[in-house]
């Protein structure tokens, strides 16, 4: 694990007045951030970017230390928060966006139930492709149905491995999964070192925030979108859902793309006290509309759009509470990433 430390210093932002802090006031308890992913890639980009301002917000500014804890796609991170973690809001966690719904397929590991977490925010929602490298041979959904795509992942758990396999389940493509890699910077190291084609779930924003002149320079390709619509930053690539024969498909890829809506979310563990949660989401959507963040994420060129930890809630809850043959329809898609 990698541990590193964030010091919300007075002067160096925009911070709003109300919580300015007075010359006698003490510095509060320092809050430790537990990122499933490890370190350069875009989940760390983010967390980077935003701590400050969450500090900045919070009663005390307390300092925010960044601790990576990466393993199986995302879980490992978010057993801690479940079992051991403090939970008195001196912890908080970021976790992959596809975690939160492991249970609800019986993902090896997924022993915790997302909806006692307390959901603080998420900074963006998914805007997800498959990206291939130049010299793969990948350019197309089509090539994607004929030729071999060997992708990297990073364990079960995330959507680097979910989704192609269940695109192979569900339309025949030929994807190759290369597990085991740390984070999603490593899979794009991978890429150009020749040992995997491309990433096969890969945030539009981590792309952009790590690897800016990728898709302006072709070193890579998008010949999807992991989503339910197209994006207008891809007008002429098609979304997964487009490739739904029927009314079933269209619906399971529904339940599969559930995630989205969360995507770079931000949770404290289950038990956390009512005033502690309210505290953190104030901040959030404080830190979110802060003036200063704004620029710093136009400058990273990370996309933000602020998710409230009550639609998150409810996003949970609503998707929980599909009908069974639903979920089973997507589980069975699924089957081969445990």
């Amino acid at each position: 694990m990698r541990l590193a430390r964030i010091a919300a210093a007075a002067g160096a932002l925009a911070a709003s007045a109300a919580h300015a802090q007075t010359p006698a006031a003490q510095p509060a308890k320092e809050i430790k951030w537990i990122l499933s992913a490890g370190a350069g890639g875009g989940y760390s980009a983010y967390a980077q970017a935003f701590a400050p301002y969450l500090s900045a917000h919070l009663p005390g500014r307390p300092p925010i230390v960044i601790q990576n804890m990466p393993g199986a796609g995302g879980l490992r991170a978010m057993q801690y928060l479940s079992g051991s973690a403090p939970k008195d809001g001196s912890v908080i966690g970021l976790v992959h966006s596809s975690v939160p719904f492991a249970p609800l397929f019986d993902m090896p590991g997924a022993s915790f139930d997302p909806r006692a977490f307390g959901w603080i925010g998420s900074m963006n929602s998914a805007n997800e492709i498959c990206a291939a490298w130049h010299t793969s041979g990948i350019q197309t959904w089509r090539d994607m149905l004929e030729k071999e795509f060997i992708v990297g992942g990073t364990g079960g758990g995330s959507q680097m491995e979910t989704m192609p396999d269940a695109f192979n389940r569900i339309f025949g493509t030929k994807m190759r999964i290369i597990s085991g890699y740390n984070s999603g910077g490593d899979v794009y190291l991978a890429m150009e070192r020749g040992e995997v084609m491309g990433r096969c779930g890969a945030s539009f924003s981590s792309l952009e925030a790590t690897r800016p002149d990728w898709l302006a320079t072709g070193k890579v390709s998008a010949p999807v979108l992991i989503g339910l619509r197209r994006n207008s930053a891809f007008p002429g690539v098609p979304a997964i859902v487009e490739m739904a024969g029927d009314e079933r498909t269209r619906q399971t890829l529904e339940v599969l793309l559930a995630y989205q809506d969360m995507d770079r979310p931000i949770l404290a563990p289950p038990g956390i006290p009512a005033e502690k949660l309210a505290s953190l989401r104030g901040a959030f959507h404080a830190a979110m509309s802060d003036a200063g963040f704004i620029a710093e994420a136009k400058r990273l060129r990370i996309e933000i759009e602020e998710i409230s930890g009550e639609r998150l809630e409810k996003s949970l809850a609503e998707t929980f509470a599909l009908p069974r043959a639903r979920i089973e329809d997507a589980k069975a898609a699924l089957s081969g990433a445990r």
